[in-house]
């Protein structure tokens, strides 16, 4: 399989997607922002980054790992 290869993705697929995106962004906003008090914002951008990086990989594992059926092309 080449990346390059055009993937369907479900709506429910591309939401979740979105979500971890937007995660990661807002987690690294809190990281940079000063907003809130360090320690709280250090924990809390830490926390939304991490946690929309390590979702992305099963995600991208099941996107990129579906099977596209004969009968779809």
């Amino acid at each position: 399989m080449r990346i390059s290869e055009p993937k369907r993705v479900t709506v429910p697929e591309l939401a979740l997607i979105a979500v971890t995106r937007g995660a990661i962004g807002f987690g690294a906003g809190l990281l940079l922002a000063d907003k809130l008090k360090h320690e709280r914002r250090k924990a809390l951008g830490w926390s939304l980054f991490l946690s929309g990086l390590a979702s992305t990989v099963p995600i991208a594992m099941h996107v990129f790992g579906k099977k596209e059926s004969a009968t779809n092309h």
